[in-house]
């Protein structure tokens, strides 16, 4: 496994490796000992599919905000996304910016994502497979984003965008305040 950075500190491009051969092909998607070199200590307590069924859809901005502490890491399993990591980090140098890259079940390529940067995608493809892993259990209370078309951001997404959820209708955008934390 190689890790290259991105221009967002803690942003990671994990690039596997796959071996093939007549019968198919094998490729680590996690190795404990890899990713120590990077985030000492990273461990992983959730998976998630996603299951994407239409070309254009959008999912996302999302990202857990403090105190939660959770890493991801996502890759494409199945079809093709257009993939972007948007940090949300108050005082970070890189605030408001954004990595995209393409993701697909060909590449052997992920994204490690870090705390405080939000993630989202757009299906280029039908029927899209994603596979989330995270470092800490999901908390709705800390649930957090921001809309795939905030002005500040600028993302230029490859498709028009066909379909959002209606809670990614009600994403917050950068400059508003962020929802309060229940008790």
């Amino acid at each position: 496994m190689k890790f290259l950075p991105t221009p967002i500190a803690g942003l990671w491009q994990v690039q596997g490796s796959a071996q093939a051969d007549a019968r198919g092909s094998f490729m680590r998607l996690y190795c404990a000992e890899a990713f120590d070199a990077v985030m000492p200590g990273l461990c992983f307590v959730q998976s998630n599919l996603s299951i994407t069924r239409r070309r254009g859809t959008v999912r996302g901005l999302h990202r857990l905000r403090p105190p939660a502490q959770e890493y991801k890491l996502v890759r494409c399993l199945r079809g093709r996304v257009f993939d972007v990591a948007a940090d949300l980090r108050d005082g970070s140098p890189t605030y408001g910016c954004c990595f995209a890259v393409e993701l697909h079940e060909q590449a052997s390529l992920a994204l490690l994502i870090p705390p405080g940067v939000a993630h989202g995608f757009q299906a280029l493809s039908d029927d899209v497979q994603m596979l989330y892993q995270h470092s800490c259990a999901h908390d709705p209370a800390l649930e957090d984003g921001v809309c795939h078309d905030d002005p500040q951001l600028t993302i230029r997404w490859p498709l028009p965008v066909t379909l959002l959820s209606p809670r990614d209708q009600q994403l917050r955008r950068l400059g508003t305040p962020q929802p309060a934390l229940l008790p």
